[in-house]
């Protein structure tokens, strides 16, 4: 089931690190499905009350990062062999919508939950697309949608997963981004920022920028900004293929109590 987080440390903290920095080792073959692997995300989407939208994409992403630094998707770990796999691939990812006793369902599947403020998400162990549990199968993938809403600036020092607000990603599209942006922050940072920030708990906060803001975070990707990092979409949903959806940054320290789980 969806348990507590275990922080890889030493040599498992190296692998993840090392294995996230070096990507995808294959593309899939879009004549043989069974080559595509993907991460459930579950968002907790109550009836009442309903959850706001930004701590929700919060949550998703902390979910992800929290997943990929688990000392269980290191050699020897319960998780690795899928993890592996799933990274080989094009790291897709899958975001579905519970509420009630399918939430608490969906919390018997093995993965980490994260919530913020309030709201909840887990990320769970990867596999086929085309072998979901069928406790997951059931689940919603579209048509659940949350009103935007005004977070605010982003908390001092924490790592940000910026969304192009132009795009008006669905809630599940957006939640895949982010959970996506959030691991290419972690292969982008420099050890030591990644070993304060996975001390901090992980803590990430996520935002839309307009298009000034955008152009600018752009400009930093171009330039290889240290600690910048980009989602490149592929183009299955929404989006156009090579559209940028998510820039994260991860400049400055993060403050030691920004963990608002």
């Amino acid at each position: 089931m969806s348990g507590d987080w275990t922080p890889a440390r030493g040599a498992a903290l190296d692998w993840c690190h090392a294995r996230l920095r070096e990507g995808p080792a294959y593309a899939e073959d879009p004549e043989k499905r069974g080559s595509a692997r993907a991460m459930p995300i579950v968002l907790h989407v109550p009836r009442d009350p309903r959850p706001a939208r930004t701590p929700l994409l919060e949550a998703a992403a902390g979910a992800v990062a929290r997943f990929c630094l688990d000392e269980r998707v290191a050699p020897g770990g319960p998780w690795h062999e899928p993890f592996a796999a799933w990274l080989d691939a094009p790291m897709r990812k899958i975001a579905r919508r519970a509420r009630g006793a399918h939430w608490t369902t969906a919390g018997e599947l093995p993965g980490l939950e994260r919530s913020v403020s309030g709201c909840a998400a887990r990320a769970l162990v990867p596999g086929p697309v085309d072998a979901v549990d069928p406790r997951l199968r059931r689940l919603q993938i579209g048509g659940t949608e949350l009103d935007r809403d005004e977070p605010g600036p982003p908390p001092p020092g924490v790592p940000v997963v910026w969304i192009d607000a132009r795009l008006e990603m669905s809630l599940g599209k957006a939640a895949a981004q982010v959970g996506h942006g959030v691991m290419l922050l972690a292969a982008a940072l420099e050890r030591p920022r990644l070993d304060d920030w996975l001390a901090a708990g992980l803590p990430v906060a996520v935002r839309e920028a307009g298009p000034g803001h955008w152009a600018e975070l752009s400009a930093d990707v171009v330039a290889g900004a240290p600690g910048v990092a980009a989602v490149v979409d592929a183009g299955y949903t929404e989006v156009a293929p090579g559209s940028l959806t998510v820039i994260a940054a991860g400049a400055g320290p993060v403050p030691p109590d920004a963990d608002r789980t």
